[in-house]
């Protein structure tokens, strides 16, 4: 009996301790979610993508600038942050309606743009532009202490680097485009992109890092690929990051590169 009940007592205890490490991890988890939104919330990410916008260059002359270069920037961003195709077209007509719009408030949109004009500003944009706010919102979640919370392994922020086409064509193309050749002897136009971003098993959660576009690049007769547009994130991204997330590049990286 006394050994049985004691055996039984370790049992007990193991699993107290077992559910209160799991606690203990939730817990923590809260509190990096609770700064993390607060890091990321509404009103600094308008801030911080107006502040930005104001430095984009605006190819435009003569009168035709009803529209200023901000609003189609906070145009695009709404449209996406609300995930509607057609968010735009409704704050449009409350407008209309009422003399007011959720897009005037919310994102601090002065005149809303269509999308038509929206395209038409923004596409002469090199996406380098926005490299700002991806670090400003780095720099804040690890003031924040959100990235302390997302630690795992040895330690480390674990960076998984992804590559998506995000256009593809058989007629449509621009000079950005990487091409392939299909089997019916066509040729395929696309735009691919290299998303890195901060994962941690067991965790839903991601933080995305500034992307990387596979693009021509001056100076090279080859196609742009993912491995190099890599190498190039690296290039850029990796002053401004702790080496253990350095080290954890390098063993996907090589991974990669030996496939």
């Amino acid at each position: 009996m006394e050994n049985g009940g004691k055996k039984a007592v370790e049992g007990g205890g193991k699993k107290v301790m077992s559910w209160h490490n799991k606690t203990h991890r939730a817990t923590d988890w809260e509190k990096t979610a609770g700064n993390m939104l607060e890091e990321l919330g509404l009103e600094r990410l308008v801030k911080r993508i107006k502040s930005s916008s104001e430095q984009f260059p605006d190819i435009r002359t003569g009168q035709n600038i009803q529209y200023e270069m901000v609003d189609a920037v906070m145009g695009a961003f709404s449209v996406f942050f609300m995930q509607s195709p057609s968010f735009l077209a409704h704050q449009a007509d409350m407008k209309r309606r009422k003399g007011h719009s959720n897009a005037e408030s919310l994102f601090e949109i002065g005149e809303i743009p269509s999308d038509n004009q929206i395209r038409a500003l923004l596409d002469p944009v090199a996406p380098v532009h926005l490299s700002g706010v991806f670090r400003e919102v780095f720099h804040g979640l690890k003031s924040a202490e959100v990235l302390k919370g997302m630690r795992s392994h040895g330690h480390n922020l674990l960076i998984a680097l992804d590559g998506t086409e995000y256009f593809s064509s058989k007629k449509i193309q621009c000079q950005n485009c990487s091409q392939r050749e299909l089997s019916n002897g066509k040729t395929n136009y696309y735009h691919s992109v290299l998303t890195p971003v901060i994962v941690q098993p067991g965790n839903e959660h991601v933080i995305a890092l500034e992307p990387e576009y596979v693009l021509p690049q001056d100076g090279k007769e080859k196609q742009d690929c993912e491995i190099e547009a890599g190498k190039r994130w690296v290039g850029k991204n990796g002053a401004s990051m702790p080496k253990k997330v350095l080290r954890s590049w390098e063993m996907i990286y090589l991974a990669a590169s030996r496939s």
